[in-house]
């Protein structure tokens, strides 16, 4: 009975597996940083901020100093003082992802002050060992990410600090090093073949919703939504049909634009990114459609995933 115990903690102590959450505020490059940890593209990226909605896993297996190890990143919509009731579902995932993770990267940019940082009051939640990220430092010299790392060390002192570029993918190695080595010895939670815990229609509609993001202005982008209503892989090309939702009738001829060419726009865009991921043709057909004040319908939010 002994040697049998002593046997499954030697196995144990073979593998690293553990759930990391990037938090931060909108548009700091958390998005961004997920994509280039997962080494995919799992997040969408644009220069908008609260562009991520929903909590977004993505996983990588791999070894470390002859360890494996699977790492669960989760990233996050960015902190912000809820306005609608899609706010406030949107900080829920930020809090869940606080309460299971076994390391916390907290991504700020250089110009971020650390006094009264909106995420300070998130960050007691864990127990979990912090580093904080200070990302863009490519648009910054020496002296100022010193001063920087040395402002963020007295206020919160984290586990780790690490300056990183992720847009330029500088340090990355460095930040990795620092997150597997704090990963707690234990078995996979998923197979090595997983990469998300999101299904295809979900990443169908984030990048429709991404292009959205990227071609229309002011209100537009907050009050769209993507609903994927048909997802059908055959053997030579995938058809997907979207429904577009917007809050107001005004909306809805914006996003169609003059004689439909704003929506052709979006939807070649989309194809083209859709095909990339897919490694397939994509048949997208799209539908826009009125839904009054969806954001703040707890009923709409559930069907749309934002609640259970």
């Amino acid at each position: 009975m002994e040697e049998k115990v002593e046997n499954n903690n030697t196995e144990l102590r073979n593998h690293r597996a553990g759930f990391v959450s990037i938090i931060g505020k909108p548009n700091v490059g958390k998005s961004t940083l997920m994509n280039v940890l997962v080494g995919e593209r799992m997040s969408i990226i644009t220069s908008k901020a609260q562009t991520t909605r929903h909590r977004i896993i993505g996983i990588l297996n791999g070894k470390h100093e002859d360890i494996p190890f699977q790492l669960v990143y989760s990233d996050t919509p960015g902190v912000i003082k809820p306005s609608y009731k899609l706010h406030d579902s949107m900080m829920t995932f930020v809090k869940g992802s606080l309460e299971d993770a076994d390391v916390v990267l907290f991504v700020v940019e250089i110009g971020e002050k650390a006094a009264e940082h909106e995420v300070l009051p998130l960050l007691k939640r864990t127990e979990s060992p912090v580093v904080l990220v200070l990302n863009k430092i490519d648009l910054s010299n020496d002296e100022e990410v010193k001063q920087k790392m040395a402002e963020w060390e007295n206020e919160i002192h984290p586990a780790a600090i690490i300056p990183i570029s992720a847009l330029e993918k500088a340090n990355i190695g460095t930040l990795f090093d620092a997150v597997v080595s704090r990963l707690p010895f234990h078995p996979p939670y998923f197979d090595e073949d997983e990469l998300t815990d999101k299904p295809e229609r979900f990443f169908a509609s984030e990048i429709i919703r991404e292009k959205i993001f990227l071609n229309y202005r002011q209100e537009i982008p907050y009050s769209s939504e993507v609903v994927i209503t048909e997802f059908k892989d055959k053997d030579d090309i995938i058809v997907i049909r979207a429904e577009i939702l917007v809050e107001r009738k005004s909306q809805k001829g914006i996003i169609i634009g003059e004689k439909g060419e704003m929506l052709k726009k979006v939807g070649t865009q989309a194809r083209q990114d859709l095909e990339d991921f897919f490694g397939k043709k994509v048949f997208l057909e799209q539908h826009v459609k009125v839904e009054p004040d969806w954001r703040s319908k707890e009923n709409k939010l559930r069907q749309l995933g934002y609640q259970e």
